[in-house]
């Protein structure tokens, strides 16, 4: 099954850390499909936004353990992270 760019780019990551990185060195944190790989998350970033992408990082999340009211416990889904870096000068507006 071949992913499409709206299947490889999930959502964009907002934290402090990631705003701190957006404004330093023009980076940007994705979260991605776990089955894609670099050049396919580079590609599916400059055809959804437009950019010129330098370089992309990526890191597979594991996913807590967690527990809602009661002992027994479940975990959250792993989930993959996408860092990618712009070219000087190009950004993605996300508000």
């Amino acid at each position: 099954m071949k992913l499409t760019s709206f299947d490889i780019i999930k959502k964009v990551r907002i934290s402090e850390k990631g705003m701190r990185q957006t404004e330093k060195h023009n980076q940007y944190t994705f979260v991605a499909d776990r089955r894609a790989t670099a050049p396919e998350i580079k590609a599916a970033v400059q055809e959804l936004f437009g950019v010129t992408v330098k370089r992309v990082n990526t890191c597979n999340m594991l996913g807590k353990e967690r527990r809602k009211m009661t002992k027994a416990h479940g975990w959250s889904s792993d989930w993959k992270k996408a860092i990618v870096t712009l070219k000087e000068g190009d950004k993605i507006d996300l508000i």
